[in-house]
């Protein structure tokens, strides 16, 4: 008996041991995160604040873009400015090679107020003034509207009212009260006009 007290005296201690032992490798995992160094770097998350060289990083980028965004805007702006400067200058060199046409025009006209002819020489010479003013647009493709005896035609005559004709086709142009104009295929101006009211034809 009192060889069995003496082996169950030993074995506990020897059980308490080997269960400390048993707890020693979690304890020493414990320990070693502990002991790892509290300011090790870690990955910055979405929702953490960048590190000093990425703020100057995205600050150059941030004043590339607007510098860039600055010349762009200067660019255009003296590219606008030119395009308006010449648009006035082809205006003004279109407007001068038209008044120098007519120059000699006017001339013409002062000489004619200047004379004291009779009044048949009055009317021949603006009749040859008209001439000239004629042939001037005709050198910039003005040409007059044909009018009289022409089918009525409202893209080009403007009706003033009718009149009635038997002479002439109903419907068609009677009187050319204004002259029209167009240059090339443009309309400049309508022919101002009165139209024919034929009865005969409208009666049949």
């Amino acid at each position: 008996m009192e060889e069995q007290e003496t082996e169950l005296n030993v074995a506990k201690p020897l059980e308490i041991a080997s269960g400390a032992a048993a707890e020693e490798p979690g304890n020493a995992s414990d320990q070693s995160l502990a002991a790892a160094p509290a300011n090790s770097e870690a990955p910055v998350g979405p929702g953490e604040p960048a590190s000093r060289a990425e703020f100057e990083q995205l600050k150059a980028e941030r004043d590339q873009l607007l510098d860039r965004v600055a010349r762009l805007q200067a660019e255009f702006e003296n590219a606008r400015k030119r395009a308006e400067r010449e648009r006035i200058a082809d205006r003004d060199y279109a407007a001068g090679s038209v008044v120098e046409k007519f120059l000699p025009v006017v001339d013409n006209f002062q000489l004619a107020l200047k004379s004291h002819g009779t009044a048949q020489q009055m009317r021949h010479g603006i009749e040859l003034i008209v001439k000239q003013m004629e042939e001037v647009l005709r050198q910039m493709q003005v040409v007059p509207i044909p009018a009289v005896g022409e089918p009525f035609d409202p893209r080009l005559h403007e009706a003033l009212g009718a009149v009635d004709r038997d002479d002439l086709p109903d419907q068609h142009v009677a009187e050319e009260v204004r002259r029209g104009y167009r240059l090339r295929e443009r309309l400049l101006r309508p022919a101002l006009v009165r139209i024919a009211h034929n009865s005969k034809q409208t009666a049949e």
